[in-house]
């Protein structure tokens, strides 16, 4: 009795009150409902809710679903409209703006179509109930899209595709919503419409124009991760509470500063990996068991009425949102496994169904003779939709997960036909000087390296002329400290600490005994560039090592670049590493959907154009006869532009002779500015490309040179699809 005592003045009654054990029980729920349920092959989303329903108020009665289940609720749903933002493709979502509005009509009117239908003749609501209700078929949650980022597909074109219908049709529904309840509470006429547009064009304009100009400069001034995080959480609850104000849901603010975001936060970038685990690991499952929570089985059981409601919404949201996504498929030729990842991404129902359910059931048109209130949504439409949510949830999550599978194992390539031209392991070596440039010259590489076909190095070079314990310390703290920055993002570096009598040696070695592919070098601020060379080291490693070598000044963070001003000298397509340059150059349009904006002569552009049709970023082309004339693009360099020249060493084939003055130019008039200048892979470049792009039988060469650009250009798209 003593115990039982002690435990109740402690907090342990139930439903538990005790905050600590509330959260510790919480966060119990989320590591093992979806480990149990992964045994019986159940999507870990549906574990979540599950879990929820049984530890609820109408399950166990373990947990109450108090306010702050609803506020860390909240801030799950947020986050996953969020993220959706964030990981977009922006490049790829303009490129496929009208698919994703044909979409987004279909997933819209087809349910209200449906759902209008169903609320009248099967249900026997009147027209403005049944409009409510199917507003409610109209909307839809991306509960399932942790599973399509938890495999790799949420830059697939599909995927773009859906998130952009996404907020078309939450818009319309919620739009419809507002409209509703204004008419049932006698508030229309034209101040309502003009008052909502003008509220609505605000909000857009607020949170799409000064939300990217706030990030870039806090992104400039502040690099501690900490404050970036905070910010970054900070402008999306101010941008949903704008969306409150509008008079639209908050997720449409959550999800649009997502998209003004994208940009700032890339997705190699530490800065997204803190984001997503967060998220992902706390937020969306506090909000998936708390949508859990809701679910009162014993209402369905005692009462037909309700479970034909129930029945009748189900199937009418399912069927209508499954008839979109076929339509949708049908239309723009997609595969079988693309449309599973449409109907999966647009078939659950979860915050503005709940929305429109709680507005519409709070929303009283006058009372019974008895005295009981009439409301807009009965008691049956508020359980139906509880148990249409438990439904559509776990459909699309199955579904999802199928066509996100099968689509992520064609994307690796695991057929025989892929196998046969598995690429050679990439090997990025960055070596490690000035301490504050650690950070940014780490990013690049992991930015540019291929997604799960890379090494990273990470190199510090210690001179052996005297053993000095201070700097062996020293050397083995900024090598930690780069490994800890990869880290951040999920990334294993090699940490390599290497004794020579000098550092191109020390470099050149390693460069040998781990065959690296690509180097990259920082250029410390305060270092001086004179003359026809970088210095000693750099020209040292240029005649020694025949890697592709990366050579970065760096002023302001990678991830605040507006564009990048790629120069390319003529004949650059004829260099032996013109391929693995080109690729590394997409990799870092691809994962920070900055635009790229090329000069150079029109026979370069032809071919570089021919990979963009193949594989689409954003990028421009710009006829540069003159390479002398170098300085009236350096001159074009705006203030948030990073500046990429392509250089060649001497007598190889687009070697220019103003290549010797450049290094002094970009000092001298690229003083804000960052820049890059790439030296390409010169020697063995056959056995290169035969390992990186595979079958030696596409590939026809002629004094190592490539003859065949066309296949060179597919063999280059099909590596950036893969990686």
């Amino acid at each position: 009795m003593r115990i039982l005592s002690i435990l109740h003045s402690n907090g342990l009654t139930f439903p538990l009150e005790n905050p600590v054990l509330i959260f510790s029980v919480i966060l119990f729920i989320i590591l093992f409902a979806p480990l149990v349920l992964n045994l019986l092959k159940v999507p870990h989303l549906i574990g979540l809710i599950i879990a929820g329903a049984i530890v609820g108020p109408n399950g166990i009665n373990l947990l109450m679903r108090d306010s702050s289940v609803e506020l860390f609720g909240t801030v799950g749903l947020l986050y996953i409209m969020f993220l959706a933002g964030m990981e977009i493709d922006l490049a790829d979502f303009r490129k496929n703006s009208r698919k994703s509005i044909i979409f987004g009509m279909y997933t819209f009117i087809i349910p209200m179509v449906l759902g209008i239908f169903s609320g009248i003749y099967l249900l026997g609501f009147n027209l403005t109930t049944s409009i409510l209700l199917a507003s409610m078929f109209a909307s839809h949650t991306l509960v399932a899209y942790p599973v399509i980022s938890q495999y790799g597909i949420s830059r697939n074109r599909v995927v773009g595709i859906t998130l952009g219908g996404t907020m078309i049709t939450d818009t319309l529904a919620l739009l419809v919503l507002a409209v509703i309840v204004g008419m049932t509470r006698g508030e229309m006429g034209p101040g309502f419409w003009l008052e909502l547009s003008i509220s609505m064009a605000l909000f857009i304009a607020a949170v799409a124009i000064l939300v990217p100009i706030l990030g870039r400069w806090f992104f400039k001034r502040y690099g501690d991760k900490v404050s970036q995080y905070i910010f970054v959480l900070g402008v999306v609850f101010v941008s949903a509470y704008l969306a409150e104000l509008a008079g639209v849901e908050a997720i449409i603010g959550a999800f649009l500063a997502g998209l003004a975001l994208n940009r700032l936060v890339p997705n190699t970038s530490p800065l997204m990996n803190r984001i997503e685990f967060v998220g992902n690991a706390l937020f969306i499952p506090f909000f998936l068991i708390g949508v859990g929570m809701l679910i009162d089985f014993r209402v369905l059981i005692n009462n037909f009425e309700a479970i034909l409601v129930a029945i009748v919404m189900t199937v009418a949201a399912t069927v209508s949102k499954f008839i979109a996504a076929y339509i949708t498929q049908k239309t723009f030729r997609f595969t079988i496994d693309e449309r599973r990842v449409i109907f999966g991404l647009s078939n659950a129902q979860a915050a503005a169904t709940l929305a429109a359910v709680l507005v519409g059931y709070n929303v009283i048109l006058g009372e019974t003779e008895a005295g009981d209130p009439i409301r807009l949504l009965n008691e049956n439409v508020l359980n139906g939709a509880i148990l249409m949510i438990l439904v559509t949830c776990t459909i699309a999550s199955f579904v999802a997960q199928k066509g996100a599978q099968n689509i992520a194992r064609q994307s690796a390539g695991t057929d025989d036909d892929e196998k046969k031209e598995k690429p050679g392991k990439e090997k990025l070596l960055v070596t490690i000087s000035h301490p504050d440039t650690i950070e940014e010259l780490v990013n690049l590489a992991i930015t540019i390296k291929s997604k799960n076909n890379g090494d990273l190095y990470g190199l510090n070079v210690v001179s052996q002329e005297g053993f000095d314990p201070v700097k062996e310390r020293e050397a083995r703290k900024t090598l930690q400290r780069a490994a800890n920055v990869a880290a951040a993002t999920d990334k294993h570096m090699h940490e390599l600490l290497r004794y020579d009598l000098n550092v191109v040696n020390g470099i050149t070695n390693v460069v040998k005994e781990q065959k690296i592919t690509d180097i990259f070098m920082g250029l410390h601020q305060k270092s001086k560039i004179a003359g026809s060379i970088l210095g000693s080291i750099t020209e040292g490693l240029l005649s020694t090592c025949h890697a592709t070598i990366f050579i970065y000044r760096i002023s302001q963070p990678l991830s605040t670049i507006k564009r990048h001003l790629v120069i390319v000298p003529p004949d650059a397509e004829k260099e032996p590493g013109f391929a693995f340059w080109i690729m590394r150059i997409w990799k870092l349009a691809d994962n920070t959907g900055v635009k790229l904006i090329f000069y150079g002569q029109e026979s370069t552009l032809k071919v570089i154009a021919k990979l963009h049709k193949k594989h689409p970023v954003s990028a421009d082309f710009k006829i540069f006869h003159d390479y002398d004339d170098i300085l009236v693009i350096l001159a074009e360099a705006g203030e948030d532009d990073n500046v990429v020249v392509v250089m060649s060493r001497k007598n190889a084939v687009s070697y220019q002779g103003i290549m010797a003055r450049i290094p002094k130019y970009l000092k001298k008039y690229l003083k804000r500015n960052s820049f890059i200048m790439i030296y390409p892979r010169q020697h063995g470049f056959k056995e290169a490309v035969l390992n990186d792009f595979g079958n030696p039988e596409k590939l026809d060469f002629l004094s190592e040179n490539i003859e065949r650009l066309d296949t060179l250009i597919d063999s280059i798209s099909k590596m950036l699809r893969k990686n």
